[in-house]
C-alpha cells in the first residue's frame, strides 16, 4: 500500500497511507497528539519507578522517542516493548526528522538505534530505557500480567475495525498488571463498550487537537 510523508498541523511529519486516507499520527499534529494522549494521560501517571510499557503500533517510533526523553524527568526506568506488523523504512525515518522538530538532536543517534536494532532482541538505548521490538500481528500477543502501561496506537477503527474488538482488548487486559493503564486516542462508543465488556474501567478524557475526546482504561 502506497505511503507518503505529510506535514501535520503542528509542523511535525507523519506517514500517510494513501489508499486508506489514514495517517500514523493525527493530521492535526503528530507531536501534539503523542504528548497529549500518551505522555500527559499515560506516562505521567508514574513517578520514581520501573515501568514496563507496551506500544501497540510502534510505527514511526515517535512515541518511543518522546517516552525516552520524558522518562528521566519523572525518574522512571522504562522497559519498552513495541509491536509492529509493518515496519517503516530507514529512509522514512530520516524524512520524518523528529529529533529536529523536538529540538532533541542530542537523541538523534538514540532514535536511529531504535529503528536499526534487531527485532526480538532487548537492547539498552540509554541507561534508563531499553527497547524490544516485536514484528507480529497484534492478535498474536499473549503476554500475561506483564505491563504497567499500554499505548494503544493502532490504525483507526474506520480502516481496521478488527483491531478494536473485545478479542483484542481482552488480550490487552490480560497483558496488563493489576492497576495497569491503557491509553488511546480513540473515543468511539463501540471501542469504549468493547473495553468495558472485557473488564476495563474506562474514562473519557479531553482529546488532542482535532478530537473532542480520548479514552483511558484501567485494570482494577
Amino acid at each position: 500500500m502506497k505511503r507518503k510523508i505529510i506535514t501535520t498541523g503542528d509542523g511535525s511529519k507523519t506517514i500517510q497511507i494513501e489508499g486508506w486516507d489514514e495517517q500514523y499520527h493525527s493530521k492535526h499534529g503528530a507531536v501534539q497528539e503523542a504528548y497529549h494522549v500518551f505522555m500527559e494521560h499515560g506516562l505521567r501517571l508514574f513517578q520514581n519507578e520501573e515501568v514496563k510499557l507496551l506500544e501497540i503500533g510502534f510505527g514511526t517510533g515517535l512515541n518511543a522517542l518522546i517516552t525516552l526523553m520524558e522518562a528521566p524527568k519523572q525518574q522512571l526506568s522504562v522497559d519498552y516493548v513495541g509491536v509492529e506488523a509493518f515496519p517503516v523504512s530507514m529512509e522514512e525515518v530520516g524524512a520524518l526528522d523528529y529529533c529536529r522538530q523536538l529540538e532533541a538532536e542530542v537523541h538523534q543517534a538514540d532514535f536511529q538505534k531504535m529503528h536499526s536494532l534487531p527485532w526480538e532482541e532487548t537492547v539498552s538505548i540509554t541507561p534508563g530505557f531499553s527497547l524490544l521490538k516485536q514484528q507480529k500481528d497484534f492478535k498474536e500477543i499473549d503476554d500475561q500480567d506483564s505491563f504497567n502501561l499500554i499505548y494503544f496506537d493502532a490504525f483507526g477503527a474506520r480502516v481496521q475495525p478488527e483491531l478494536w474488538t473485545e478479542g483484542v482488548f481482552l488480550k490487552m487486559y490480560h497483558a496488563l498488571r493489576q492497576n495497569g493503564v491503557l491509553v488511546t486516542y480513540a473515543a468511539k462508543g463501540s471501542v469504549r463498550r468493547a473495553m468495558q465488556a472485557v473488564g476495563f474501567t474506562v474514562e473519557r478524557l479531553p482529546g488532542p487537537p482535532g478530537k473532542r475526546e480520548m479514552l483511558r482504561a484501567k485494570k482494577l
